[in-house]
């Protein structure tokens, strides 16, 4: 505790001294003790990737609807004509009223025009909304030594390097000189080493459906 001598012999004790010494104390204390603030991180490219090719919404002005694929229907105030629907192998749906409809080959949008005219026998002014929920048709496969192999969704344009960052990158042993795109009768090399240090860029080539990535 702090004490100021008087003259005289008297002695009084410094409150005022000792009060701002515990609040200088106690202020740093509390500094010490609180939590540096998280510096927010930049997503990486292969986040960024994976969002753009995986969690891409379907354009519905330019997305071709393929067999299997999940559309969601939306027929403004008529639930009974709205709900998922499944595309058959061959390229057509079933909706109640209008019965089977080619959407095989078309646009979401195109597709929910087709609707629209076919529900005015039955509907007055029926707004129709047609949106892909899960895309089963065009899809690609990554497989060998990649950190997470598998099928994935072709929803946006893709080229072998993007997909390959999908795929979570390469494993410890992965030969990235020679990586090998099967395209039904066609087979494609990819030199990731030679692309990634700006050589033969061409090679970086998009995908199509079907396509199957094999790193050895």
């Amino acid at each position: 505790m702090h004490r100021c001598v008087l003259p005289g012999g008297r002695m009084i004790f410094c409150f005022f001294a000792l009060l701002v010494a515990s609040l200088t104390l106690a202020a740093q204390e509390k500094k010490q003790a609180a939590p540096a603030a998280a510096t927010p991180t930049a997503p990486s490219a292969e986040e960024e990737a994976l969002k753009k090719a995986v969690g891409a919404p379907v354009d519905p002005k330019t997305y071709v609807i393929g067999p299997e694929d999940i559309l969601q229907i939306r027929v403004w105030r008529e639930p009974d004509l709205s709900g998922p629907v499944g595309v058959r192998p061959d390229g057509k749906i079933s909706m109640p009223l209008i019965g089977d409809l080619q959407a095989g080959g078309l646009t979401p949008e195109k597709l929910a025009e087709e609707i629209k005219e076919d529900l005015t026998k039955y509907v007055t002014e029926p707004e129709v909304m047609v949106s892909v929920a899960s895309v089963n048709s065009k899809k690609y496969f990554v497989m060998g030594e990649v950190n997470r192999p598998g099928q994935y969704p072709l929803v946006v344009p893709t080229t072998i390097s993007q997909a390959l960052t999908i795929a979570g990158g390469f494993r410890e042993y992965a030969d990235t000189k020679s990586i090998l795109i099967l395209r039904g009768p066609k087979r494609y090399k990819f030199n990731y080493r030679n692309w990634v240090r700006g050589k033969d860029l061409p090679q970086n080539i998009l995908l199509e459906s079907g396509d199957q990535i094999v790193v050895p």
